[in-house]
């Protein structure tokens, strides 16, 4: 039994996954009513619930407390165009998802839910929610005051010892590393869901997913192909596609299988030393765009929010659209750095939408079944945003 759990855990988690999908897909033909299996499901569900708040929680704190003022004038191009190039991105999920609706099955039933008026409802919940007391929104999941508070607390923070900071840090490498552990149990918590699925409303629902892959993957091409480029045509005058496609090349394919920015970040600085940028520059945008640079996030979090509201009927304003596309700029900008991390934020952005907790956990289910192809995109477009961007400015920079 422990080589086939050695050779089990040896696997990429990727064929993990695949292997629980196809396992869940096969067990709700051949044992259906075996409700067990389903258990599975609800468990990852109920352990995903619980973790992601506290990750955002102490994330953010960690982020805010910790930042070191003082940067380089020579990165603040790269870091507005970063900047640009999220929020592009959101705008750019927002409107697709607007155009090609998607509505999802949900296990739990969603009749009772219902939705806000408008933008005004939207906003009178979005000011309570920021001044709730911490441990109830912790426990509640209200994301909006997690992160009012943790912004909060941060900022308070900036001014503690170096002991505090350690501490603070060291925090967030324990939460980091119990959402790893949790992780490594999708395979199983995704043959429990797809199981579920599969045995309450056949094969038919797995082509929802179908289409909810073709709009995020066509996003982020989108964002790839066209986004980007303009940006860089504005910023160098000059063509953009040489660039870009040495750029997807190069360093889009190698994060596609490593599904890991940090993984890429040597191939990058070995793409930024072949294009013959400043190396003090590249030395630090590379890295600081691994952690901040989350173009692909941004999709990811924004089309599942909105697939969200759209399976609960819910009505989504201009304005609270605007509002979306800040917030998943923000919210992806602090995606955790292990796979499939993004995910776990996407409950922050639905919260704004007036999606419950315990629905958006279930789209978070979703989005890791999804997540062999969803994860892959969007790291190749994250990973590879980072080099256009650094050579961008220094383009700009000798024009």
């Amino acid at each position: 039994m422990s080589s086939i759990w050695q050779a089990w855990t040896n696997m990429s988690l990727v064929v993990r996954i695949i292997v629980g999908i196809i396992a869940g897909i096969a067990l709700a033909f051949i044992v259906p009513n075996v409700t067990a299996i389903g258990l599975l499901g609800t468990l990852f569900i109920g352990a995903l619930k619980a973790v992601a708040p506290v990750l955002v929680f102490i994330l953010v704190i960690h982020a805010i407390s910790t930042h070191k003022a003082g940067a380089k004038t020579n990165m603040r191009t790269i870091i507005i165009l970063y900047a640009i190039g999220t929020l592009s991105a959101g705008l750019v999920a927002v409107v697709a998802s607007f155009l090609f609706p998607t509505k999802l099955t949900l296990p739990t039933s969603t009749e009772e839910i219902s939705a806000p008026s408008g933008i005004g409802e939207v906003l009178e919940t979005l000011f309570v929610s920021l001044v709730a007391n911490p441990i109830t929104a912790i426990a509640d999941a209200n994301y909006i005051g997690i992160l009012a508070w943790a912004l909060l607390l941060g900022f308070a923070l900036k001014a503690a010892s170096d002991t505090t900071k350690t501490v603070i840090t060291n925090l967030s490498e324990a939460i980091s590393k119990v959402v790893q552990w949790v992780i490594q149990l999708a395979p199983l918590g995704i043959l429990g869901l797809v199981f579920n699925v599969v045995a309450e409303t056949g094969l038919s629902t797995l082509s929802e997913y179908g289409r909810l892959i073709v709009v995020l993957v066509s996003c982020m091409l989108i964002v790839a192909l066209v986004v980007n480029p303009l940006i860089v045509f504005v910023a160098t005058r000059r063509n953009p596609y040489p660039l870009v496609f040495m750029t997807l090349r190069e360093s889009a394919i190698t994060a596609f299988f490593t599904r890991s920015s940090a993984a890429n970040i040597p191939v990058n600085m070995k793409l930024c030393e072949k294009l013959e940028l400043d190396e003090d520059t590249y030395s630090v945008s590379i890295p600081l765009g691994a952690t901040i640079n989350m173009a692909g996030a941004a999709v990811t979090i924004a089309v599942l929010s909105l697939a969200a509201a759209h399976t609960l009927g819910i009505e989504v304003d201009l304005w609270t659209a605007l509002i979306l596309i800040v917030l998943t700029a923000v919210s992806a900008s602090g995606a955790s750095g292990v796979p499939g991390g993004s995910l776990l934020l996407i409950p922050l952005a639905a919260s704004l939408l007036g999606v419950p907790a315990d629905v958006a956990v279930q789209i978070v289910g979703i989005g890791f079944i999804i997540g062999v192809v969803q994860d892959s995109c969007e790291t190749a477009l994250n990973s590879s945003s980072d080099v256009v961007f650094t050579a961008a400015a220094q383009y700009a920079k000798e024009r």
